[in-house]
């Protein structure tokens, strides 16, 4: 490689570095899955890349997995099941929320895995938080493995403010998993 070429080459190298850290800072964020809570939609150890400015353009939808600030310290990731307004009840395994049947698409086949128990118990929002609906500026949110996940059951309602983004990609480790924690 000559020296001119050199020079011509690498100031649109220093450019794309220069995007690519401005990129990557503003607009996404990588996580670790610590934990199983999210189990077996997403695995301890799983790489996450989350979207820092959807939320920008588009409003919290339920079912989305987000990443939140759950203290100083700590980040979680969990499903967003409650939006402001929502009055949720939990009876024989099936989400009622305003009193209308909700399914939950991606529980499906794990729910075969727990044929003795219920996946998830019985609960009022009332009964777990005090609450009879979701605050104005809040979220209720649980992990997919219902029986061992620290979620809005014990931690109470996420403000909205914490929320970092949206869980857009699970890149590693790619598995077959990966192809339907995206479903509705």
């Amino acid at each position: 490689m000559n020296k001119r070429y050199f020079r011509k080459i690498m100031p649109v190298i220093l450019f794309a570095l220069v995007l690519a850290i401005i990129f990557r800072s503003n607009l996404f964020a990588s996580y670790i899955v610590n934990g199983e809570s999210m189990e077996p939609t997403l695995y301890d150890g799983n790489l996450l890349m989350v979207n820092k400015v959807v939320y920008n353009l588009t409003d919290i939808e339920r079912f989305d997995i987000v990443v939140f600030h759950a203290d100083e310290q700590d980040d979680y990731v969990k499903r967003v099941v409650g939006l402001p307004g929502d009055e949720i009840v939990y009876k024989d395994d099936k989400l009622y929320i305003n009193g209308e049947y909700i399914e939950e698409p991606f529980l499906k086949r794990f729910r075969k895995m727990s044929d003795k128990e219920p996946y998830t118990k019985d609960f009022t929002l009332e009964g777990v938080t005090g609450k009879t609906e979701v605050p104005e500026g809040k979220l209720f949110v649980m992990g997919d493995n219902r029986g061992e996940s620290l979620d809005s059951r014990e931690i109470g309602f996420v403000n909205a403010e914490t929320i970092v983004g949206k869980v857009d990609v699970k890149y590693w480790p790619f598995s077959e998993m990966q192809l339907s924690f995206g479903e509705k």
